[in-house]
């Protein structure tokens, strides 16, 4: 682990400097104070691993859930743009599963052919703005999945690794207590102890933290951009009524919409 290579390289310095010690013994002795520590820091830093394992876990599974999403959403709003038909669309949400914006158009999709029978204008707009609503929510939720756990690491990690703190400094004062004496061989292990468990804890909770900050932010891009689709869904169907009564050859000579920054 990181915090342990620092700490071992810190003996090293520490004791290389006054007598040329070579670089194995450093790592000795960090490998000796990890083998004298009592039962309360193992078990400390046996859950700081677990908590590490399971918030790397779902950090780069959030990595590549983003990407996707991102990508395939770009490629969704380009095919939705050029389509004149919402078939093929709806064709082609299959192939972009991971993109927020296909599963919103694939439920109102199908609340409007619930209403139409999968042609024509919609009867009622309400139900497909409710539906937009609530597939927009949903959307979003799923990609909010297991965030929580980032910030309940991210905030209880430097405390379980107080915790070992407070104990390594309660076996120290002990330690010197037994001795009688106020000497560094009675009380290194308990600080020793106490170190390693809170560098423990600030390794563990850093990563979760800036993991969290990020993701928060990628959600809200997708929210913002969710939304501006339901409501770019939602003025195209409004619109068919309006496109049935134009001319083809108008409807040939209308510009299309440009594409947005938030899907570039």
């Amino acid at each position: 682990m990181i915090f342990t290579a620092a700490l071992a390289l810190f003996l090293q310095t520490d004791g290389g400097a006054g007598s040329g010690a070579a670089p194995s013994q450093g790592f000795g002795a960090l490998a000796e104070m990890m083998s004298n520590m009592g039962p309360v820091a193992i078990f400390v830093l046996a859950v700081l691993l677990l908590a590490s394992f399971y918030s790397w876990t779902v950090i780069l599974g959030k990595m590549s859930t983003f990407r996707k999403a991102t990508a395939q959403s770009k490629k969704f709003v380009r095919a939705f743009r050029k389509a004149t038909r919402l078939q093929e669309i709806a064709a082609l949400t299959g192939d972009y599963s991971a993109s927020p914006l296909a599963q919103v158009f694939e439920d109102v999709y199908e609340t409007y052919k619930r209403q139409t029978g999968g042609s024509g204008p919609p009867k009622n707009l309400t139900p497909l703005e409710r539906t937009a609503q609530t597939a927009a929510s949903t959307a979003i939720t799923a990609l909010e999945r297991r965030m929580t756990w980032l910030a309940t690491i991210g905030a209880t990690a430097p405390f379980v690794g107080l915790f070992g703190t407070v104990m390594g400094v309660v076996d120290a004062f002990h330690g010197l207590g037994t001795a009688g004496a106020a000497t560094l061989r009675a009380v290194a292990p308990g600080i020793s102890e106490a170190l390693i468990t809170t560098a423990a804890g600030l390794f563990v909770a850093v990563p979760a933290v800036v993991a969290y900050n990020q993701f928060s932010a990628r959600i809200r891009i997708f929210a913002s951009a969710t939304d501006d689709f339901c409501r770019e869904l939602l003025n195209s169907l409004e619109e068919m009524p309006q496109r049935t009564q134009t001319p083809p050859r108008e409807q040939a000579e209308m510009p299309l919409e440009a594409e947005r920054s938030l899907y570039k």
